[in-house]
């Protein structure tokens, strides 16, 4: 590992020497190139260097402790310093892991309504209001692609960006089967239900990403229905795409424009393809063991959201807060960085 780090702190030089050239902003595309992967190695170098100062500590304090009026001091220093190392050690074995090509991405959400019926669709408009509310604590916006209101306020789909860096590396996690547990505002007797909605985290991949052919798209246009101002139903601005090959549709009916609608179901489409083809890379490497904690199927249940008792069971990694009002809120942090730090765990357990 320590030669990989030097290997890393070579580069790091080599990178920095070459953005303090004159002629270093003449390339703006491989100026932005050397700068991204510079600031992505940058930690790596700042607890690699750490690293070594906490054994050259080591040494120090082991070299002075043949001195008995100095050796009190000294073995105190020696522990801190050891202490630190092995740290350091666990943080850079961390920061080694290949990272996810995808994670400075915004995501594409899909919620859909599924076991429970009207009750299904309020508790998918519950996980659309508690991801607005997290991209809203994170600094990232919100753009509506596809929104299906129920006449009680409930959402049979909705389909929408945040924007944002970094979104993907802290949404990935929610792809699943949610499962929600409460008495319904339809019930009378006050019995508990048992609900579950479906959520869908795609990586947001632009047409450049993604080969796609424009003989492969129909292209269908309609009239938006649902809120949305009195513009929605007079003209036909809503699209649907349908990549023939795989049978893929892809809506969008929030924009005024058919050209803007447009756009989005593009950027939809290519996401979702994208999804298939890393699906079929994934079922190709033999052996290859699907995380319990990373991106999970569609048709996994993760995680129950129980409002009798207050709590959120996520049931990959066994966590259950007493929390819920809050978690409904979009303070999920807690949850991700457990679920983040568990995908850590088995990944540097597999490396090893």
């Amino acid at each position: 590992m320590l030669n990989k780090l030097q290997a890393v702190a070579n580069r790091f030089e080599e990178l920095c020497a070459r953005s303090e050239q004159p002629d270093f902003y003449n390339d703006p595309k491989k100026a932005t190139a050397i700068l991204r992967e510079r600031n992505d190695l940058e930690p790596i170098v700042e607890a690699y260097h750490a690293y070594n100062r906490a054994v050259q500590d080591m040494e120090d304090a082991q070299e002075l402790m043949s001195d008995p009026e100095m050796k009190e001091l000294c073995q105190q220093t020696y522990t801190d310093a050891k202490a630190e190392k092995e740290r350091l050690f666990k943080e850079l074995q961390i920061l080694l892991l290949p990272k996810d090509p995808n994670d400075d991405k915004s995501v594409i959400v899909e919620i859909r309504g599924g076991v429970g019926g009207e009750e299904s669709a309020l508790f998918a408009h519950s996980l659309f209001r508690m991801y607005s509310m997290y991209a809203a604590q994170k600094g990232w916006n919100i753009e509506l692609m596809n929104y299906n209101e129920t006449e009680l306020g409930g959402v049979k789909e909705a389909d929408f960006i945040i924007n944002g860096r970094g979104a993907y590396s802290r949404l990935k996690y929610e792809s699943g089967v949610h499962r929600v547990q409460r008495v319904p505002e339809t019930e009378s007797g006050g019995r508990v239900h048992t609900s579950t909605a479906t959520v869908a985290v795609l990586p947001e991949m632009e047409e450049v990403d993604v080969q796609i052919n424009p003989a492969d798209i129909e292209m269908q246009v309609y009239r938006a229905s649902g809120a949305g101002g009195q513009h929605v139903n007079k003209t036909s601005s809503a699209v649907r795409l349908i990549h023939k090959p795989s049978g893929i549709v892809v809506a969008c009916q929030e924009e005024r424009s058919q050209l803007q609608n447009r756009e989005k179901c593009m950027r939809m489409l290519a996401s979702k393809l994208y999804e298939i083809e890393q699906e079929k890379l994934d079922a190709q490497v033999t052996g290859m063991r699907r995380s319990q904690v990373g991106t999970g199927m569609r048709n996994e249940r993760i995680r129950t959201y129980n409002f009798p008792q207050g709590r959120v069971t996520d049931h990959r990694i066994g966590l259950t807060l007493y929390k819920i009002d809050a978690v409904m809120n979009g303070a999920i942090d807690e949850i991700i960085d457990a679920l983040a730090t568990a995908d850590q765990a088995e990944k540097l357990k597999n490396q090893g």
